[in-house]
């Protein structure tokens, strides 16, 4: 029997499936989901080799999203933030009946910087890839710390953010390593014009790994798309802005679904 995934639900209404990023676990959500439960059901899990699901493996993006889809409703409107951006696109890809709505949070469709594109410099990846071999604790610490950079909450984001990871167990070493590989080398934009769904991409401005310039790039690319932009926040907008984050991913819902 396959192992699955770890995999919580709560609420009532259509279906919002949420994807957590790097370093992170479902928990990370805990402070948004009685809110978003109130109108919607709520589905969270624990990604490959994350928290409870320490023992599922997945070797590409591809797994990850294959991991996912096998224990998620049959229509849901996936949300993903940052890595998991990645991972919900993938799906809405991969199984476009499946993903009704998509909504990208903090998430970029080619992370790294690339020639004529923004994105995280490559020097910092190698650092992150090189700190993994000796102490991922530190690594997971650091880059918690660079998701809420520039957020005026940014010490009580991060406080937020480590009682969720350490609610868990931590994740596998070589989860993390894919993560970071992932995000150095995976490049869907040639692919964004295959998806038909609404699509809501949500920046926050001061956000240090995903540059706030992206948003004009992809809606030249993908003007059937719209977007928001958290004026104040940073890289984890859901904790900072929480209430205007609920209130946004609300209205988008259920305005698609009226339409």
């Amino acid at each position: 029997m396959a192992v699955m995934l770890d995999w919580h639900s709560k609420g009532q209404g259509s279906d919002l499936v949420l994807i957590h990023g790097w370093g992170m676990n479902g928990a990370v959500w805990q402070d948004v989901i009685p809110a978003l439960a109130e109108h919607f059901t709520v589905h969270w899990c624990d990604l490959p080799g994350y928290g409870n699901s320490g023992e599922v493996s997945a070797e590409s993006l591809v797994e990850i999203t294959q991991a996912v889809l096998a224990q998620a409703p049959l229509q849901a409107t996936w949300l993903g933030w940052s890595l998991g951006g990645l991972v919900a696109t993938q799906a809405a890809l991969m199984a476009p009946e499946r993903v009704t709505q998509l909504i990208t949070l903090a998430s970029s469709p080619s992370f790294m910087a690339r020639e004529g594109w923004r994105g995280i410099k490559p020097d910092v990846l190698i650092n992150f890839q090189s700190q993994l071999a000796s102490d991922f604790t530190l690594t997971v610490e650091r880059f918690l710390a660079l998701q809420a950079m520039g957020s005026p909450t940014a010490r009580q984001d991060i406080k937020n953010l480590k009682q969720a990871v350490l609610e868990r167990p931590m994740p596998d070493p070589t989860a993390l390593a894919l993560g970071l590989r992932l995000l150095e080398t995976v490049d869907q934009r040639e692919e964004l014009s295959q998806l038909t769904q609404p699509w809501l991409r949500m920046y926050g401005r001061l956000d240090g790994l995903v540059p706030i310039k992206t948003e004009v790039v992809i809606t030249k690319l993908c003007p059937q798309s719209s977007s928001y932009i958290f004026q104040s926040a940073s890289h984890a907008p859901f904790i900072s802005h929480s209430e205007e984050f609920i209130s946004v991913v609300h209205q988008f819902i259920c305005k698609e679904s009226v339409g």
